[in-house]
C-alpha cells in the first residue's frame, strides 16, 4: 500500500507596512497563518510548513535593531507555544520559522518542528547567512546556525529543514539526505530580479541527487516602506526526480496542498544509487579551501 502523505506550503503577504507598531505587525500575520493553517488541515494536510520568519516583513532590508523585539525563546516563547496548540488540536506536524533569541544580542533565523501531536521536537538554525546587495542584511540580525543538519522523526516522516539561503549550498542539503531525510522544507523570502532563475533550478537538483522530496516555500508582494522588488510566490512541491509536481501563483496569498508518495523515495534510490557511490574520502579539498 502506497505511502501518501499529504503536503502543505502556506506562502503569504503582509498585513501591514514595516513602520506599524510591531506588536500589531506580528499579531495580524500569526491570526492570518494559523487561518491559513486551520484551512490547510481542512484540506486533509497532514504536514504544513510556513514562509521564512513568518510573523512579520522581510526586515532585513534594513538595519534596524528595532527589529530585535521580535525575537522569541524557543520553545517557551508565545508563537512555539501557540503552535505546538494549534498542532495538537489539528493533528498536524508544523514547520514554525520565527525569529529566535537565544541570549540577549544572539539572534538566530530558526525553525521548530512541530509534530502532530503537539511536541516540540527540535529547531534547525539557519547555516548560511547572508549579506548581499540590495537589501539582504543578515548578519546584522543573524548569528550562523550551530544545530548541525537535524532530521527530525514526525508522525509524517522523516522531516528535515534548509532555510532560504542555505539553498544555493548543495553541501548541507547532501547533509540532510544523509542524515536520513524524506522531506526537506525551504522556507525564503526571495525577491524577483536576483535569484529567481535558480528558484526553480536548485532545490529540485537537490531532491534529485539526495532522493528526497523538497518543499519550497516563498513569500508574495511588495512590504512597504522599502523597495525590495516583488516576493513572487511560487512555493512548489518537489518529487525525488527533481520534478515539480505542484506550484503556487506569483502573487496571491495561497495554501498549496499536495499528495507524496514516500515509497517514491526507495525507487528512486535504487535506481539512482548516489549515495552507495559517492567518494567522501576523495572530498577532503572541499572543506580545506
Amino acid at each position: 500500500m502506497a505511502r501518501i502523505v499529504k503536503g502543505g506550503l502556506i506562502q503569504a503577504t503582509v498585513t501591514h507596512e514595516g513602520t506599524a507598531p510591531l506588536d500589531e505587525i506580528k499579531a495580524a500575520m500569526i491570526e492570518k497563518h494559523i487561518a491559513m493553517i486551520e484551512e490547510a488541515a481542512a484540506k486533509g494536510c497532514q504536514v504544513v510548513c510556513l514562509q521564512e520568519i513568518f510573523y512579520g516583513p522581510y526586515f532585513c532590508c534594513e538595519q534596524d535593531i528595532r527589529w530585535y523585539d521580535t525575537t522569541e525563546e524557543i520553545p517557551d516563547g508565545p508563537t512555539t507555544q501557540l503552535m505546538m496548540e494549534t498542532a495538537r488540536r489539528l493533528g498536524m506536524v508544523l514547520i514554525v520559522p520565527i525569529y529566535e533569541v537565544d541570549i540577549t544580542g544572539v539572534y538566530y533565523n530558526t525553525a521548530s518542528v512541530i509534530d502532530a501531536d503537539g511536541t516540540y521536537l527540535g529547531k534547525y538554525r539557519k547555516n548560511h547567512i547572508p549579506h548581499v546587495h540590495p537589501g539582504f542584511w543578515e548578519k546584522f540580525y543573524f548569528k550562523p546556525g550551530n544545530l548541525g543538519y537535524p532530521v527530525f522523526e514526525t508522525a509524517i516522516g522523516k522531516v528535515g529543514v534548509y532555510i532560504c539561503y542555505d539553498r544555493h549550498f548543495p553541501d548541507g542539503a547532501r547533509c540532510l539526505g544523509l542524515n536520513g531525510a524524506e522531506i526537506v522544507f525551504n522556507p525564503s523570502a526571495t525577491v524577483a530580479g536576483l535569484s529567481e532563475y535558480l528558484w526553480k533550478l536548485e532545490q529540485p537538483a537537490h531532491a534529485a541527487a539526495n532522493g528526497y522530496f523538497v518543499g519550497a516555500i516563498n513569500r508574495v508582494g511588495y512590504e512597504k516602506p522599502w523597495d525590495m522588488g516583488e516576493f513572487y510566490g511560487q512555493s512548489y512541491f518537489c518529487d525525488p526526480r527533481g520534478q515539480i509536481f505542484a506550484c503556487g501563483s506569483r502573487d496571491k496569498d495561497e495554501v498549496i496542498v499536495a499528495d507524496m508518495d514516500f515509497d517514491l523515495i526507495r525507487e528512486v534510490r535504487n535506481t539512482w544509487q548516489f549515495y552507495r557511490d559517492r567518494r567522501p574520502e576523495t572530498y577532503g579539498p572541499i572543506t580545506a579551501l
